[in-house]
């Protein structure tokens, strides 16, 4: 359903259920999926790909040029997944040359006045709270937790289930399952209220807490510590993971709070 108000550019793509407020603006070669709303003031620009049921608040922009000098006008696209929420002035802009694409998966809540830059990778079932603003190139694996006014500095990457204080300034990878807080960043210990509500056993969550006992806890480097989880922890999917995010990492991981 269009408002009066709304304008549409006639070659965007977009479900007959779509709702759209007035004074919104659609841009050529936007997608938008069935059931999704999109609230006054919002604006929709080239390369957009909105999923089903989505809901944007009034004053975000979808799909906007990456604030990157490199970028030549090339042909990328912003995708936002199924069922996620972006709120009031939330900014995603599209990709570059480097990945091409933007993705904000399913499921996630994006709130107010947050960024997401050019070529982010952002998981399903994510939170980001308010004012975080969100670099270059970021990946933001599933069911993380981002508290509100964040910044997370370009190139970074947070692990599944990661849970980010408030304020936090992030400038190395954060592993999976971790709580991350302090000035500067570290870890502080294991997402053990998450994982439970996400129905981690208790079996598991101590294995995982052993896991970065021997990384935070046992004075060795990184690298040894990390053979010595392999060597002498029980394969599984959870050691799995942290071991490959550590060994993959570009700008090293968060270190522990002294």
């Amino acid at each position: 359903m269009k408002q009066p108000f709304a304008y549409i550019h006639p070659a965007a793509k977009i479900h007959p259920s779509v709702v759209i407020d007035p004074f919104v603006t659609i841009d050529q070669n936007v997608e938008i999926g069935e059931g999704t709303h999109i609230g006054s003031n919002v604006t929709i620009m080239e390369g957009a790909r909105i999923g089903k049921h989505c809901n944007i608040f009034p004053g975000a922009v979808i799909g906007g040029i990456p604030q990157d000098l490199k970028f030549q006008g090339e042909d990328t696209v912003a995708i936002i997944g199924d069922n996620t929420t972006l709120r009031e002035c939330v900014t995603v802009n599209r990709g570059t040359a480097s990945k091409g694409k933007t993705v904000v998966g399913s499921n996630c809540l994006i709130m107010a006045y947050s960024h997401i830059a050019h070529d982010c990778k952002i998981g399903n079932n994510v939170i980001i709270s308010n004012a975080t603003q969100v670099a270059g190139e970021v990946v933001v694996d599933n069911y993380a937790v981002i508290g509100g006014g964040s910044l997370i500095h370009q190139f970074c990457h947070l692990g599944e289930h990661v849970m980010i204080q408030g304020g936090a300034r992030i400038n190395k990878d954060i592993p999976p399952y971790v709580k991350a807080a302090r000035d500067p960043i570290a870890y502080t210990g294991v997402n053990s209220i998450g994982l439970r509500r996400r129905n981690f056993t208790n079996d598991q969550i101590r294995d995982i807490q052993e896991i970065y006992r021997y990384l935070y806890l046992s004075r060795l480097n990184v690298s040894d510590a990390v053979d010595r989880i392999e060597a002498e922890l029980p394969a599984s999917p959870e050691r799995d993971l942290i071991i490959e995010f550590i060994r993959n990492s570009k700008r090293g991981i968060v270190r522990g709070y002294v």
